[in-house]
């Protein structure tokens, strides 16, 4: 019971620390419009704010996970918030949007350091469903961030600009980087860390890249996430401009759309247990692209209502929140003796994964509905095929 306490509060802990990215991505997001047009620039230059943001933290990925398994967990979780609090300072002031994007950038590079090492940290302390389980509190937490995020940002508006939000973030790193001081313990032990070695690390990126289902899950995961990248880019438009929505009813918009997975969430290792795992991914694989087709096929037939839109985004939601962390486990369960490397490769592909979908749908992500739900119908296309790539024994199991 204490081992059980103990976890659940590290759980919380842990999602607390996560919850600064996210709150970087969905904060600022009611504020898009007022950058458009304080900076003169259309949509899709402000877009870049998102697409350059999950590219940096893709990428940089690749070195937080080595690094993690050779000095331990704590040092790139520092390194990774001094960063991210140049980043916020840079955004803070920027004069152009040209500035705000590289600061988006700078806040990419140091955020990618929780999302790396926090897996790192669960799979030092559990596996399997308690792994799932442990995952799952820290979606909660997550999943809090889109309720709070956009709707703190919109109170933000309420009293200043946009510029107040990234202050914001900077005191919320601040916070982050007690808690990681303070509350959470080195779990990676000295007899357990490895050096870095660029052959054994080509050696072990050659295993995983030729590892089935390790690249399955991690672009399953991907593609699924990527849903949610194309949705944050385009619904601050779409919301406030064709629904015609003030940033408060964005953010309360945006924060419905969230409920799906975070209630969701909270039913994955349950289900994981009584399904199996695979067959589970499998099933809401298949859910999450009915409905993300179903949304784009009602969009295409002119009944893609503020009501209508945010419904079939709930019912996709729920699935997507059985997948994410599901398969972010899955794709770390043989791993083990490599986490950090395995954590930093598959984050790195399932970012720039996602990061290029959504570059490529940006020239399309015109303000309307329509182009939205056609973009998260294709990810919940790609999602569904890759779901079937799971060996169908292993699924059945």
């Amino acid at each position: 019971m204490a081992r059980t306490v103990s976890l659940t509060s590290m759980s919380v802990i842990l999602g607390l620390v996560a919850a600064v990215g996210p709150f970087a991505i969905d904060m600022y997001l009611p504020a898009m419009p007022e950058i458009a047009r304080e900076f003169a620039v259309d949509q899709q230059a402000v877009q870049w704010t998102i697409v350059g943001y999950f590219i940096t933290f893709g990428l940089a990925q690749l070195a937080y996970g080595p690094w993690a398994d050779q000095a331990g967990r704590k040092p790139p979780l520092y390194a990774g918030l001094a960063l991210f609090i140049a980043g916020t300072l840079i955004c803070a002031v920027a004069p152009s949007i040209g500035w705000l994007v590289a600061g988006r950038m700078v806040q990419g590079i140091g955020g990618a350091a929780n999302m790396v090492v926090l897996r790192a940290v669960i799979r030092d302390l559990a596996t399997g469903p308690q792994a799932t389980r442990m995952m799952s509190t820290i979606m909660i937490v997550i999943a809090v961030s889109p309720l709070l995020a956009p709707l703190s940002g919109a109170g933000l508006l309420a009293i200043g600009d946009w510029r107040l939000i990234f202050w914001a973030l900077l005191g919320a790193a601040v916070l982050s980087f007690f808690l990681i001081h303070f509350a959470v313990p080195e779990t990676l032990t000295e007899a357990n860390r490895q050096m870095f070695d660029l052959t054994g690390t080509l050696v072990g990126t050659k295993i995983l890249l030729a590892d089935r289902d390790f690249m399955v899950m991690t672009f399953l995961a991907g593609f699924a996430f990527a849903s949610f990248f194309v949705f944050i880019a385009a619904a601050p438009f779409v919301y406030r401009q064709q629904f015609g929505l003030s940033p408060t009813g964005f953010s309360l918009a945006f924060a419905i759309n969230a409920i799906g997975f975070f209630a969701a969430s909270q039913f994955a290792a349950p289900l994981s247990r009584r399904l199996g795992t695979l067959r589970m991914i499998s099933g809401a694989s298949l859910g999450f692209a009915s409905a993300t087709f179903a949304g784009f096929g009602l969009a295409l037939a002119g009944l893609a209502s503020l009501p209508v839109t945010m419904s079939t985004l709930f019912v996709g939601n729920v699935f997507l929140g059985v997948i994410l962390p599901t398969a972010q486990v899955q794709a770390l369960e043989e791993h083990g003796d490599a986490a950090g490397l395995a954590s930093s490769l598959g984050g790195t592909m399932q970012m720039v994964a996602a990061g290029g979908l959504v570059a490529a749908a940006g020239p399309f992500l015109d303000g309307t509905v329509v182009p939205m739900l056609g973009a998260i119908a294709l990810c919940g296309l790609i999602a569904l095929v890759l779901s079937r790539l799971i060996p169908r024994q292993a699924a059945l199991a």
